[in-house]
């Protein structure tokens, strides 16, 4: 069982929990607040809608005592004149504070009443008789109505009887209805968060459960693979195409590479060990002979066939050497031109007396080991002199700003169909040739490995002579 602290799906289930509650607690506060602010925009509403009616009654005339001033509890109203003398009040209604002089309850606009909230709304002089203010001013205050005191949202407007007396009617509304909508509210989302986080978080772990259960068969498929060694099986591949699905076909063609790889090394291992044993073999019975008889050493096919194995066995080291993916520690410059001349001068005449027809025209350098492109050169002329008839020509020339080199003979050529196969280890085509004429089948795969291991490519033709013309591609120093 995964630990689930440290699993994917742990971590995603937290992360987004925390970011749903973080994105719910931000949501339920804007409601609230705005909620809130929309509440007290009504309770002022309500405030001036009955200071007004109030006022409008005064501005027409209507006497004190005939007002409607009822329901204190819900609209307690209090009307004082310019002086701050108190001139009616609603039925019950006790005391008002909290919206300025205690003595003179709501006080005046000339005494701070409203600690001026809203000022600029109302006219600077009083309205004229029979007239209401149009502005009006709003405060939260305190009203002890039948001995229980709440808060209240008050609204001021002023208004000029036909008498000529300018009064002030304050009116009020219950700020408990609102507080309480908002409260009910602030409690369904404590209650209904816990809720809903739960539910985000049991989708979470679900969807995520879901999505990496490939990831999952991947891992265990994996293990199998590794525990057996059986590098033929492949992990499966989900139908879905996402990430998971290119993360099991990578893994599928890593296999695959992998695969090859192990097989090739096994491969090489068996052949390098069968090539070792010929001549190794054939010393040891050259020196058992000798033992015996003395007289019958030959020393010089002694010397042979030792020089034959200290060559088959440094192939074999720079070919491992190559499929570890060895490169220069420090590649520099290598001038091709003066690579094939001195190579060319430095090479001992054959046997067969073969012509070589060199044509080394400049070339871009090219970045790499002195010494292995050397070693190229020397397999391709050494198989063009196994296979040529009479001549071999050499060409170096520049093409689309690569070194180019064409070795070419007039033997018999290869054919299409093994044109990939030569540059693989240990393979001879003609196999009516000795070993010793033949040697081990490793040049032309080491050359084919050193020239990709410098950014090249080699191909296989046909010579205009008829025989084989091998091209090698390297890139120039400048194009890199």
């Amino acid at each position: 069982m995964p630990r689930l602290y440290g699993s994917v799906r742990a971590r995603t289930t937290v992360g987004a929990t925390a970011v749903v509650a973080a994105a719910l607690a931000a949501a339920g506060l804007i409601v609230v607040s705005l909620l809130r602010a929309n509440l007290a925009g009504q309770a002022d509403l309500r405030a001036e809608m009955t200071a007004r009616e109030i006022a409008a009654e005064l501005a027409a005339g209507t006497p004190y005592d005939r007002l409607d001033l009822d329901d204190a509890e819900e609209r307690p109203v209090q009307i004082a004149d310019s002086s701050g003398r108190v001139r009616a009040v609603s039925e019950d209604l006790q005391a008002v504070s909290g919206l300025g002089d205690p003595a003179t309850a709501l006080g005046s606009r000339a005494a701070g009443v409203l600690s001026g909230e809203d000022d600029d709304d109302l006219d600077e002089e009083d309205p004229r008789p029979g007239r209401v203010s149009d502005g009006a001013w709003h405060a939260t205050g305190r009203a002890t109505v039948d001995g229980r005191t709440t808060d209240y949202r008050f609204a001021a407007v002023e208004a000029t009887t036909p008498a000529g007396e300018t009064v002030t009617v304050h009116a009020g509304a219950t700020l408990a209805t609102s507080r309480d909508a908002v409260a009910a509210v602030g409690r369904a989302m404590l209650l209904g968060l816990p809720a809903l986080l739960g539910v985000v978080a049991g989708v979470t772990w679900l969807v995520t459960r879901r999505a990496l259960r490939p990831v999952a068969a991947i891992r265990g498929e994996l293990a199998e693979i590794t525990s057996s060694g059986d590098l033929t099986r492949r992990v499966p591949v989900p139908r879905s195409r996402d990430e998971v699905a290119e993360l099991a076909g990578t893994t599928n063609q890593t296999l695959a590479a992998l695969e090859r790889s192990v097989t090739r090394q096994r491969g090489f291992v068996a052949d390098a060990a069968h090539e070792l044993r010929t001549p190794i073999a054939s010393l040891r019975t050259q020196l058992e002979v000798a033992a015996a008889h003395p007289r019958l050493l030959d020393v010089a096919e002694l010397t042979d066939d030792v020089v034959r194995l200290q060559h088959l066995a440094a192939d074999l080291l720079l070919l491992a050497r190559l499929d570890a993916g060895e490169r220069p520690v420090s590649p520099e410059p290598v001038d091709m031109a003066e690579l094939v001349r001195d190579e060319l001068r430095r090479r001992p005449a054959g046997a067969r007396d073969l012509a070589i027809e060199a044509d080394v025209a400049e070339a871009p350098s090219v970045p790499g080991s002195r010494v292995r492109l050397a070693r190229v050169l020397s397999n391709l002329l050494d198989n063009a002199e196994r296979h040529a008839a009479a001549g071999i020509r050499v060409r170096l020339g520049a093409q689309d700003g690569m070194a180019v080199l064409r070795v070419a003979d007039d033997g018999a050529g290869v054919p299409p169909d093994d044109r990939e196969r030569i540059f693989e280890r240990f393979v001879r085509l003609d196999e009516s040739r000795s070993r010793d004429d033949g040697g081990a089948g490793l040049g032309l795969a080491i050359t084919h490995d050193v020239v990709r291991a410098h950014g090249g490519q080699i191909t296989v033709g046909d010579a205009p002579e008829g025989g084989a013309l091998f091209e090698v591609r390297l890139p120039s120093a400048h194009g890199r």
